[in-house]
């Protein structure tokens, strides 16, 4: 297939031009290339080429033992295919007590092959840090199992000790230690001091987890990556701007491979959404925030101390699960969707000149794909890369409603937001998975990617 005259989003720079694709693969990128014998064209003037979105921040079929996840690696990757991403790396649950992180990774193949429609990953994920979890880790590298999650809250985990025990892993071998940042002494000391005055609502929820929470963490795990040897640290989910503060500090003190991610909600959505009937539907960890921490995040995109743009997807029922919270926000579990619409809401931004078209590339695309060791086979337009591309009518308008998405839950938190542009084709590994808000692919086409260590450059 030959695809005309769209404008490219290249590494370079936008481009107007051509891609030709030669099965799974791109075969060559140019300018007025000709039309080869039977070879199938379509033409995309007028149109913005993407490669496909890469969101290394999911949780398809996370089981929290009392509720699960209600999207499974089908339902959730044809939402992703439909809102122009074609990876993910999702991030696996615990599994049960003592289990492997092996164990998991092969629990996590069961769920996902089949069912997955695009390319798919896992990063590994422990809720001890031992001598054998790190000889696992190690092992792991040459499953392509190259990134791990660790958290500072919730019943897994971790403690200082197994923190540095595995950042100096990181450090020897080059896997990306990501790190839920968020303190739980003052988690749980807040959380009870609401809870005892009858404090139940969900903005009890935000005020139970403040911004100080997070920057604190952010800055511990900063310094102790830097004392293991400048390991690489992934900040997942970076919510505010206290957080981003501690980010600045360590690279003012020369630590190079922190690595930093925020998501749409705390770019579009602030905590008075909490005070909202329906608040129980925005219980996600970190909470939503101010609009001045809102503005804060776009300013860090904009320095370039936030490179990244995962979702968090991990979706529920507001009508069934997060009603386990309706008398006590501490029951609702916590989590939102949002696969489908990252890249639609990011490339409003570029057509609002908010941000260019290269830092959408860089942001939902391009950096993922390095950082987790898929780059240039994922992210990027260019010969020999896989063939996945996103293609955005920048003309198209569109008001945000439940009823159009395919995530499975009964809400999106974006409801009546009006975006400026929208994509109208998926191609994954060369084929038409989706097109018009329609998925036209099969179940189970999706592949699992070896990964290569993270490119730091």
């Amino acid at each position: 297939m030959l695809l005309k005259n769209g404008l490219l989003a290249l590494e370079t720079g936008a481009t107007k031009g051509d891609i030709r694709i030669e099965g799974e693969i791109i075969k060559e990128v140019g300018q007025n290339l000709p039309i080869l014998a039977d070879e199938k064209t379509l033409d995309l003037e007028g149109k913005i080429v993407l490669p496909g979105g890469v969101d290394v921040h999911t949780h398809m079929d996370l089981d929290l033992g009392h509720v699960r996840a209600t999207d499974d690696f089908y339902t959730g990757t044809v939402a992703a295919a439909c809102g122009g991403t074609t990876t993910i790396v999702d991030h696996m649950a615990f599994g049960p007590k003592g289990f492997t992180i092996s164990q998991q990774v092969e629990t996590y193949h069961k769920l996902a092959g089949g069912k997955a429609v695009i390319d798919y990953s896992f990063h590994g994920v422990t809720d001890r840090v031992d001598d054998s979890v790190t000889a696992e880790m190690k092992s792991l590298i040459n499953e392509g199992i190259t990134s791990h999650k660790c958290y500072l809250t919730y019943g897994g985990m971790i403690t200082d000790y197994e923190a540095m025990k595995v950042m100096e892993l990181a450090a020897e071998t080059g896997v990306m230690i990501a790190i839920h940042c968020e303190n739980d002494g003052m988690i749980a000391y807040l959380r009870e001091k609401h809870l005892k005055r009858g404090e139940t609502a969900p903005i009890y929820h935000a005020k139970s987890r403040p911004a100080e929470c997070e920057a604190e963490a952010v800055a511990q795990m900063a310094f102790f990556a830097k004392k293991a040897g400048d390991a690489p640290l992934y900040i997942v989910h970076l919510s505010g701007s206290l957080g981003l503060d501690s980010i600045r500090l360590a690279r003012k003190n020369g630590q190079k491979n922190i690595f930093v991610e925020t998501c749409p909600q705390y770019l579009f959505l602030d905590e008075s959404k909490y005070l909202e009937d329906d608040g129980l539907k925005y219980i996600m960890s970190p909470p939503l925030r101010s609009p001045d921490n809102c503005k804060a995040l776009w300013d860090g995109i904009a320095s370039g101390d936030i490179i990244t743009i995962g979702t968090d997807h991990c979706p529920f029922f507001y009508g069934k699960e997060k009603q386990l919270g309706k008398d006590d926000f501490s029951k609702a579990p916590g989590g939102a969707p949002g696969v489908e619409l990252r890249i639609p809401l990011m490339y409003s931004e570029v057509s609002a000149g908010r941000i260019t078209l290269d830092k959408m590339l860089s942001l939902c695309c391009t950096t993922p794909a390095k950082l987790f060791g898929m780059y240039p086979k994922k992210g990027v337009i260019a010969k020999g890369s896989d063939a996945d591309l996103t293609v955005i009518d920048p003309d198209k308008k569109v008001t945000v409603n439940f009823n159009m998405l395919h995530e499975n839950t009964d809400y999106t938190p974006y409801e009546g937001l009006p975006l400026h542009g929208y994509p109208v084709m998926t191609f994954s590994r060369g084929e038409l998975i989706a097109k018009d808000g329609e998925f036209i692919g099969t179940k189970g086409r999706g592949r699992f990617i070896k990964r290569g260590l993270p490119d730091l450059r």
